[in-house]
């Protein structure tokens, strides 16, 4: 199955809901669930007015765009997504892009289009090595800069290769060490973690406050590809019971394999956190 990670390398290209915090001992449920719409990628390049009238059907708030052969907005401009989210009741609140030569094209589409984050979805330099991870901490510190600049908080999305172990440590914490630690700011991917044989909540509690995005994904037990909640090894309750703590203000859905279409698993996946209680 073609993952996004496969399809960034293939493309050279570079997804939360706020939370509304629980009073005393009261449950909590999940409020303004996002979606990556990388999730329904197809669907988006085919018809993107569409699926997003679909999406906001479903019940989805925030969108997490990732870029396509049809650009950040599949082939949307800035302001048209901005407005059309907006009329359905959603918010762009982040994208995924790559830090190349169209970064800072990119961050002005992104101030454009509303939003507060802008997420680096793969390492701009490629190498397993320290010296290689060191200076994409540097890159990202600079790129954080020029977020800064208009208004937006800059991001890293992780795969599973980042947890890869030189010297005893994971490559990530080099990432979330070296980089400037008060405009650069982590999208944690849980399911990408969690197949590494890490703990998200070792994470949270080692840089507390750093992973105000997450990437809500459930992973197969088997095979090393996404399935909907509740189907794979993701205890989303225990992961949802540590927000304050991993500083968490967004979350964005996002399924890479479907057993039959992509809305399908959107909707199953939103009709799950509905039911959830935390």
């Amino acid at each position: 199955m073609t993952t996004r990670r496969d399809f960034l390398k293939a493309t050279g290209s570079l997804a939360a809901g706020a939370f509304l915090a629980p009073t005393f001992a009261e449950a909590a449920k999940v409020k303004n669930v996002g979606i990556q719409l990388y999730t329904v990628r197809k669907e988006m390049l085919a018809d993107a007015v569409g699926t997003l009238k679909q999406l906001a059907k479903i019940g989805y708030k925030e969108l997490e765009s990732a870029r396509s052969e049809k650009g950040n907005f599949y082939g949307l401009k800035p302001k048209e997504i901005k407005k059309i989210a907006g009329d359905l009741g959603m918010n762009v609140r982040s994208g995924h892009v790559h830090i190349d030569k169209d970064w800072k094209k990119s961050v002005d589409m992104a101030a454009e289009a509303g939003q507060s984050y802008l997420v680096c979805s793969s390492l701009p330099s490629e190498g397993q090595t320290v010296a290689n991870y060191e200076r994409c901490a540097d890159t990202f510190s600079k790129a954080a800069e020029d977020c800064k600049k208009a208004n937006l908080v800059f991001g890293y999305h992780n795969h599973d290769y980042e947890f890869e172990k030189k010297n005893g440590k994971p490559l990530y914490d080099i990432l979330v060490e070296k980089s400037d630690k008060n405009l650069v700011k982590m999208e944690l991917d849980l399911g990408w973690v969690i197949v590494t044989g890490n703990d998200p909540l070792t994470y949270f509690a080692k840089y507390p406050g750093c992973f105000p995005l997450w990437h809500l994904k459930d992973m197969d037990k088997v095979k090393k590809e996404s399935t909907e909640f509740g189907k794979g090894q993701i205890d989303i309750v225990k992961m949802l019971k540590n927000i304050d703590k991993s500083g968490m203000k967004y979350f964005f859905v996002e399924q890479e394999e479907y057993p039959k279409t992509a809305l399908e698993s959107a909707t199953y996946d939103f009709n799950y956190l509905a039911k959830l209680n935390y």
